[in-house]
């Protein structure tokens, strides 16, 4: 593992726009800052009393500057959101920064430390989380950070199981949400490529090319009348490799539609099919030419296990699996058994983590005594019939035999108590408002849910 600079996201370049700072407009006081990692623009009297909004003599006296203050909560909201993709992606580079580095661009950045301090570390090898202002060790110990010490970001690849667990604890007693998936990060080998992603998977090129791209793979649609597919890419130089993900046709869409909706700068069709992600030497032949990949045994576990994950991700994300409306199959009924397979299929190991997380959560939940983890659903037992869902598509099989329920909870089903352990999983409070939702299922008032029940 190299130390290296800051590079592309060095704390000094990106603003800290005045979070933590007091600003008095009007009498009362103004501040913006971050909780539950969001940005959040509070006000106080002049006594100190926290107020719901801003008051009239802000609004009317102060328009410019409110206006302001406003953009910055949607400025920072995205520059966090882009920062936590640049370090999610950081994996596979193995950075690190001496601490003194990591401190002052990271740490102690007012925005970019609350994503820091929200990560597991390790300092010359040694893990750590931020508590009681440091690093610390799992022990509550702090850890020596004098000299040149290497900081990089912890991954779970090769840590003992054990480890793993307790990492987990000491976040969830620290009240930790991490940004994205870190402790509870996935772990894939030789194995799971062939166990997952040998069946060509169908995608929505549209979401596909957003997700792709944010996590730093390219991929550009096909050209109208071009009949090749090129592949998605991600380049690693630190290892001398190209990983690709291989396109191809589904056949029978409408070119620059989805459901009627133009795909806009996304040409070509709606649909795409994946096949089996290959890892080919980062200066040998472009694509379209020969070329042997590299056997997946010998490609570096991080690296393999970095990949297969955000394929998983494309799948999961843009996959027309965990769409209820493609029950029928889609045009002509082509995609049906394949809907059907991956719906209550096998769990990937990024549904396995979310089943772990079910598990620690529904406890907790006013509903714990109708809701028990089995296999890969989670079964809620409500008055009319018992439902079970899949943790990995969240697709809904109702009782007596297992029907299809299409239902989309509101965001009002019910209270998760406590924080999630991550942020980034869209699937994950789904589930738990499906599950909200359908154990008092007499007391829903929705017409067309109560018509499906």
């Amino acid at each position: 593992m190299s130390v290296i600079g800051w590079g592309d996201v060095e704390g000094p370049a990106v603003p800290g726009y005045g979070l933590g700072v007091a600003q008095r407009l009007g009498g009362v006081t103004a501040e913006l800052r971050i909780r539950d990692g969001r940005a959040v623009l509070g006000w106080r009297s002049a006594t100190g009393k926290a107020l719901k909004g801003a008051p009239a003599v802000v609004r009317r006296d102060h328009a410019g500057e409110l206006t302001r203050l406003r953009t910055a909560v949607r400025d920072i909201d995205r520059t966090l959101a882009a920062q936590a993709g640049r370090l999610d992606r950081q994996f596979p580079e193995r950075r690190a920064l001496p601490y003194a580095v990591w401190r002052r661009g990271l740490a102690d950045h007012p925005l970019l430390g609350t994503l820091a301090r929200r990560l597991l570390w390790t300092v010359d090898g040694v893990a750590c989380g931020w508590a009681e202002g440091g690093l610390r060790a799992l022990d509550g110990e702090p850890v020596p950070v004098a000299g040149g010490r290497a900081v990089a970001l912890w991954h779970p690849l090769g840590r003992e199981r054990a480890e793993i667990t307790a990492w987990r604890e000491w976040l969830e007693r620290h009240g930790v949400t991490q940004p994205f998936r870190q402790a509870h990060r996935e772990v894939y080998g030789p194995a799971d490529a062939a166990r997952l992603f040998t069946t060509p998977h169908v995608l929505r090129q549209r979401p596909f090319a957003a997700l792709a791209t944010a996590r730093g793979w390219r991929y550009r649609p096909p050209l109208p009348g071009e009949h090749a597919f090129p592949p998605a890419t991600r380049e690693l130089p630190r290892w001398g490799l190209r990983a690709e993900l291989p396109i191809q046709d589904v056949g029978g869409d409408e070119d620059g539609a989805e459901g009627g909706v133009d795909l806009g700068h996304c040409d070509g069709p709606a649909h795409i099919g994946t096949d089996q992600v290959r890892f080919l030497p980062l200066d040998g032949p472009a694509s379209g030419r020969r070329t042997d990949p590299l056997p997946l045994a010998d490609v570096p576990p991080l690296v393999l296990s970095e990949v297969l994950r955000d394929v998983d991700l494309f799948v999961g994300a843009a996959g027309i699996g965990n769409d209820p409306t493609w029950q029928d199959g889609g045009p002509d009924g082509r995609f049906r058994a394949y809907w059907a397979s991956y719906v209550s299929g096998e769990l990937t190991p990024c549904a396995e983590t979310r089943r772990e997380v079910v598990s620690r959560l529904v406890p907790r939940l006013a509903i714990a005594g109708r809701c028990a983890v089995e296999g890969r659903f989670l079964r809620v037992r409500g008055d009319r019939h018992t439902y079970r869902i899949h943790l990995g598509s969240g697709n809904v099989l109702m009782s007596p035999d297992d029907r299809h329920l299409c239902v989309v909870p509101p965001a009002t089903a019910g209270a998760i108590p406590g924080p999630l352990p991550f942020e980034g999983d869209p699937m994950l409070p789904v589930i738990l408002a499906k599950a909200l939702l359908l154990a008092r299922d007499t007391e829903i008032t929705d017409p067309t849910i109560v018509s499906r029940l």
